[in-house]
Formats: structure tokens, sequence, C-alpha cells
């Protein structure tokens, strides 16, 4: 993905990769939908009308405005735009910052391709109605959970720190420390929960049935049907490798000592902040805030509730490893802690057991004696991939039908001369939080080029006709709302017609 402004420093491709990630959370980008890419039938089969790219870029605004303008992704010095409101809609208001922070992504985006001339009108108008679903949101008391956005806001700082290669590096590049950069980012990410629930609302229920699938598909002109490069299905079971008890033992004598520490007298928030090893929290001293009773796993919550304020717990072990945790307040049935969290470290021995495990389990499955998705379901320790019988979800459009050319390079050399049916033998493999496993990968199918049809596709065109059908909720919501809010616009958007149609 092009950087923003060119010429910046290697960080831009972290820039990118940050961009990316709001897109892969299932959302749209301006640039295919508002129509950047010309007559290109892809875009025409999967996204069919305009209101279909104003819902995708009304989510898109909170993830793409919170990763560019929240978490340092601002413009580079010399290029600062200055800010101010350009629409209010009842008590949300946009800002021209987000207007022409999303206007240089599709700048890039379109590598020196002609935009559309009214792309800033669509923009705004995409971000009214974001603010629109915000205001009516209000109105029907619609609100996430103070520990869904934490849970969110951890995630994602999380995948951050992953991308950029350290919380450090983070820290460094932004000149900020984590703790300012997630009290930023709070806000866009409860806006975009808020408007999630409100889209769930106005057509989470909406469904498809196999024959308005295939009418969907015979409205589509022949000429329009795309055309699918390779794609496969790929099968994985993972397993952990196990913790030697040597490691486990040298965590919790760790964890002990930094305990005597504290009740020598030293600052529990300064020694998280040096040896915690969650990176959600460690920032922040360990604090974790407030959680209602079984929103924490059951180790750590029975650990925590048995203290009194500011007491101390001995060392706990959860799936996550071994905690410290510091009681910090009561309030009704919640309750509010810090921690210090250590993961033992995994060796060469551990990853064998888990090979050895694995090795036995193709055995069977070879054999006939299980099937692959009986197998992942119950053994794998990817609960994602074992739920769906192993089969590795297409982050984009939630199929199980991989794009060659866009698999993960791992997966990609292990499968390249494999024939549809066969299995890996087990392979090193980390997951994307940094644990060490090993897993074994099946290929299930291996579909060729070919034009879009009802057999090999159907997945691809329900989904299709499942969008279709909630954009039309959605726009019958918006045709009776629009008109219930305040809106005011800057003169210099006067043109756009912000609210006033949904076509």
């Amino acid at each position: 993905m092009p950087a923003v402004f060119a010429g910046e420093s290697i960080y831009d491709e972290i820039y990118g990769q940050l961009l990316a990630f709001c897109l892969l959370s299932g959302l749209w980008s301006f640039g295919a939908d508002a129509g950047i890419t010309g007559k290109d039938s892809m875009i025409q089969f999967l996204h069919t009308s305009v209101r279909g790219v104003l819902l995708g870029a009304a989510l898109l605004t909170a993830s793409v405005t919170a990763s560019y303008a929240q978490l340092g992704m601002t413009r580079p010095q010399g290029r600062q735009i200055l800010d101010g409101i350009v629409a209010k809609v009842d008590n949300q208001i946009v800002l021209r910052s987000d207007v022409e922070a999303l206007y240089a992504q599709e700048t890039a985006r379109a590598e020196g391709k002609p935009l559309p001339p009214d792309l800033r009108c669509r923009i705004l108008q995409s971000l009214a109605l974001n603010k629109l679903m915000l205001a009516k949101a209000e109105v029907d008391s619609v609100v996430v959970e103070d520990t869904r956005v934490k849970s969110e806001l951890d995630r994602r700082m999380a995948y951050f720190i992953q991308q950029i290669g350290s919380e450090k590096k983070l820290e460094e590049f932004y000149n900020k420390p984590v703790k300012q950069l997630k009290e930023e980012l709070r806000i866009q990410v409860k806006e975009q929960l808020v408007q999630q629930e409100m889209q769930d609302k106005i057509s989470g229920k909406v469904s498809v049935t196999p024959r308005e699938v295939r009418q969907f598909f015979s409205r589509i002109p022949k000429d329009s049907l795309p055309y699918y490069s390779t794609e496969v299905e790929v099968g994985q079971i993972i397993r952990f490798a196990k913790t030697n008890s040597k490691a486990k033992q040298a965590a919790q004598a760790k964890l002990n000592e930094l305990r005597a520490r504290i009740q020598g007298g030293e600052d529990f928030a300064t020694l998280a902040k040096q040896f915690s090893q969650d990176p959600g929290s460690a920032a922040e001293g360990g604090y974790l805030g407030f959680f209602k009773r079984r929103e924490l796993v059951p180790e750590y919550e029975a650990a925590a509730l048995r203290l009194e304020p500011g007491q101390l717990s001995p060392v706990v072990e959860s799936p996550f490893g071994f905690h410290l945790i510091q009681l910090i307040e009561r309030k009704g049935d919640s309750f509010s802690s810090r921690h210090i969290l250590l993961k033992p470290e995994t060796g060469a021995n551990d990853v064998s057991e888990a090979a050895q495990e694995l090795t036995k389990l193709r055995q069977r499955i070879l054999s006939d004696s299980i099937t692959f998705a009986k197998a992942a379901k119950d053994n794998s320790d990817d609960k994602t991939s074992g739920g769906n019988g192993g089969l590795i979800a297409n982050r984009q459009d939630g199929s199980t039908y991989l794009p060659l050319d866009k698999l993960d390079p791992a997966i990609f050399f292990a499968i390249d001369t494999m024939k549809v049916g066969s299995i890996t033998a087990p392979m090193p493999y980390r997951t994307d939080d940094g644990k060490d496993a090993m897993r074994i990968l099946w290929l299930k199918s291996n579909t060729p080029p070919h034009q879009a049809n009802l057999t090999d596709d159907y997945q691809k065109i329900a989904a299709a006709a499942l969008n279709e059908k909630k954009t039309k909720a959605l726009d019958e919501w918006f045709a009776q709302n629009r008109g219930t809010v305040y809106l005011e616009v800057d003169p210099q958007y006067a043109d756009c017609k912000v609210l006033s149609t949904v076509n």
C-alpha cells in the first residue's frame, strides 16, 4: 500500500500496514468503491450501489481516522493543515482534518490516476452519515460497555506494537507514551463500536434465501461478471509449544522476587512498566481498569476477588502466563486491579512435543480414522479456525476462499506443489501474539482462474446479495432519519448536498 507522502522514512511502510489493519477489520476503502478504478467488473460485482460505498466508508472512518490522525499518523512536519469544523450533525462534528486525511489516502492509492472531482464531497457525505448514526445512537440509548472498548483498544495497540517492532519504537516514533496514544484513540474506537451496534440493530437480522442469491446473480450483466484468479481453501491445525517446568519455575521465581520488592516499598506501577509482558497494560503500570464478574479469566478473577484493596496476590497461573495481582478498588459488582504478567519462554523440546502430537494426528487423518475438520475442532489450539473445520477465513469477505497471490508466503510456499487433499508434515509457526507453535496445513481445494459462477462462487455471490439487501435496509433507515437531525455545513461544502440524498 503506497504511503501518503512519498519520500518519508521507512515508517511509511508501517503507516501502510496500519491502514491495512483497518481495512482487514471487515471494512471497505474509498478508492475502489468510489469508482476510482473505473469500470472494473470485480468492484461493480461486489459493490452495486454508491450507498454501499457510503456505509462502508462510514464505518471505515473511525478506524482510519484513529490510526491516521489519532495514532500518530498525522501529516509530517511542514504539511500541517489548519483544522476546523466543516459539518455538524446534532452534537456530532466533522473536522476538516478528517476529510483531508481520507482524501490524502485516496490520492496515494490512486497512484497518479485521476480522482473523481467530487471525491471530497463523497468523503464528507460518508462522514456525515457516520455522525448521523452516532447521533441517533444517543437518542436510541445504544451504548457499548467500557470493557469492550478497552478490549478492542488493547487488541489494536498490541497489533500496532507488533507491526512497528516494539512498544519503545512506537513511543519514539510518535514521541508520545503508549498510555497517551491509547487515550487519544479511545474515543475513535468507542465511536466505531457504537456504529457497529447501530448497523447491527438496523440490518443485523437481514438474510438471503438461495432463491434471492440466484436472482441477484441473474441480474448481473454477463460482461460484468468478475474473473477470479486462482483461489485455494487451506485448513490448519495448530498446537502450541508446551512450556517446560524450568521456564515456569523461572517466571514464578521472578514474580516472587518482584512481590518482595513491592512489599519492601518499591512502586508496583514502576515495576510493571519495566517487567510486565502484557502489551495492553504494561505502559499504564499494569492497570486494567474496572471489570465485572466473569469478564476476566476465572483464575485471575478468583485471585483478585480474594484480596483487599492494596493487597498483593501470590503468583497466579492463567492461560496467558503468570500474574502478580494487586486489587485497587471494588465498586458494586465491578473491581479494578493491576498486574504484572510474565510469559514463560518455550524451548526446542517443547516444540518437539507439539510436533509429535501433530504427526500422530496427521496419520489418523490420512488413514481416514478421523476427518480433518473433526481433528481441527477437537485438537487445534486456534479456536477461530478450529471452529470452522480448520479452514482459514478470508478476512475481506469472510469466505474460506483465499486468493493465491495474497496468501501468507509461509502458507504459499508450503502448498505450492501440493495436491488437493494433501497434508503437510508439522511445521514451526509463531502466532500473532508471539507464541511458539507447530501446525499442519491441509489443501482442501484449488480453484483455477475462472469467471464467476454459482457453482464455484456461491459463498461470494451470497455475500454480495446479502450486502445489497442490507444496504437497502440502511438506505431506508437513512431516508427516514436524515431529516430528523440538525445539520450545518461549512460554506466551502455547500454544494455537496450532505444528507440530502442516498444515491
